[in-house]
């Protein structure tokens, strides 16, 4: 079966995602979003500040609300997390799901944030760099043939458990409990990764380097590195696969113009991503810009793509 196209899939489902999906669809395009609203920073926030909005309101109400929008102007909602994405030579982006799907799309806006989740235990902030990683596709090549750990519940640990497997000599995956697709975790089972499941990290050991992981199951794992994935694939691993440049002066959040768009055509970047200040107000306008540019693209490519 050929993979679904779309006019503009949208990665992640905050304020910024929601937003441009509804000024997305408006524009008569067809469109995905994908993502889950509890990772969004607004979930489990109270919002007191916005015009327009008396009184305080639950994040995840506004949320809730701005999903049945996105889906009355006609777009797509998918709760699943993307794992890569690559640019093809005929203009379309192709996007691995976490379901073991592959669309594909003339347009992208990437809106899933920036936080970094930690750990924070002992020993993580000392060894950050020196076997400490947050993220996988960056880092792996650094760790042929060794012993590594990946800790996290859901799909960005488990796709980058099984990533390090071309990579490491063994890979552990430390999770309180895995959160994913069923095809994912039938991929899990199915590989050599070993799994400990309901148990958490404690304790990151090591002096110049990591040498070891302490469970609070009591276990000790003797490991030359951890990758610590806590979350869904963000949106800067993703972005930095298929080459989206970043801020010159940090490299925190991707680079964009009063477009919303990065330097690569197509792909729109709105939200905490692209910087502070981190308000839902500056979110929903990146995502209302976004929106409508990636729209215009779009259409734009199909109509010079039927002429041709």
């Amino acid at each position: 079966m050929a993979d679904e196209i779309f006019d503009v899939v949208i990665t992640g489902v905050g304020p910024a995602g929601i937003q441009a999906g509804i000024h997305a669809a408006r524009k008569k395009t067809r469109v995905l979003l994908l993502g889950r609203i509890e990772n969004s920073a607004l979930y489990g926030a109270h919002i007191e500040n916005y015009a327009f909005v008396d009184g305080v309101t639950e994040g995840r109400a506004m949320l809730e609300v701005g999903l049945a929008q996105v889906r009355r102007f006609g777009a797509e909602v998918r709760a699943e997390d993307v794992l890569r994405i690559t640019a093809g030579d005929d203009n379309l982006f192709t996007l691995d799901l976490e379901s073991g799907r592959t669309i594909r799309s003339r347009s992208l806006i990437l809106c899933m944030g920036v936080a970094k989740k930690k750990l924070a235990v002992p020993g993580e902030k000392e060894l950050a760099g020196r076997g400490v990683s947050y993220c996988v596709d960056c880092d792996a090549n650094f760790f042929r043939n060794a012993t590594v750990a990946v800790v996290g519940n859901r799909s960005a640990a488990v796709d980058g458990a099984l990533t390090l497997l071309d990579y490491a000599a063994r890979v552990y995956l430390v999770a309180r409990k895995i959160k994913v697709s069923e095809e994912l975790r039938a991929r899990l089972a199915a590989s050599d990764v070993q799994v400990h499941e309901g148990t958490w990290v404690k304790e990151i050991r090591g002096e110049n380097a990591v040498t070891g992981i302490d469970l609070d199951s009591g276990e000790s794992l003797a490991v030359d590195g951890i990758f610590i994935e806590l979350g869904s694939k963000g949106a800067l691993e993703l972005a930095t696969q298929i080459g989206v440049a970043l801020d010159a002066e940090t490299f925190k959040y991707i680079d964009t113009n009063r477009r919303q768009e990065t330097n690569i055509p197509g792909i729109y970047a709105a939200g905490d991503i692209v910087g502070p200040p981190y308000q839902m107000a500056k979110a929903v306008g990146e995502g209302c810009v976004a929106g409508m540019e990636a729209a215009t693209y779009a259409r734009r490519l199909k109509r010079s793509s039927t002429s041709g």
